[in-house]
């Protein structure tokens, strides 16, 4: 069963990190920024967010792991990036994508929205795709 990530393989490369890499995404991540997206929400909780009349079916929900408050989103885009879980790609000093794992497990993505603030808004992988264990598997052999 092909999913997204089979179809966007290219972008869904983590980079490889030179020496001192760590050390300038720890630095990034006292500066990240978490905005969110009404189409992963159904409670938006204190995200400010107004979720749309009617869900695509085709989103994860930020619900089903229980991420209602913005600084928690923050801590997680922190942890990817202090761990080096990150995009090859980048815009600018931040990278396109970050990704992280919940305390429960499951594998999380976030893509920048802003550059010039470093904002993403993320949602969950789910367990079934084999990209979100490939994340899980690189998160239980890094350091945090």
């Amino acid at each position: 069963m092909k999913t997204r990530y089979d179809k966007f393989s290219q972008k869904h490369r983590i980079k490889k990190l030179a020496e001192g890499d760590l050390q300038h995404y720890s630095e990034l991540a006292e500066q990240v920024q978490y905005g969110g997206n009404p189409e992963h929400k159904k409670n938006p909780g204190d995200f400010g967010l107004t979720p749309p009349n009617s869900l695509r079916s085709a989103k994860s929900l930020c619900d089903a792991v229980r991420i209602f408050k913005r600084q928690i989103a923050r801590e997680y885009l922190q942890s990817g990036l202090c761990r080096g879980l990150i995009s090859e790609q980048s815009d600018g000093q931040w990278p396109r994508i970050i990704w992280s794992v919940s305390k429960d497990g499951t594998p999380l993505e976030a893509r920048l929205e802003n550059r010039e603030t470093g904002t993403y808004h993320g949602y969950p992988i789910p367990l079934s795709d084999p990209w979100g264990i490939e994340i899980v598997r690189r998160w239980n052999t890094t350091d945090d």
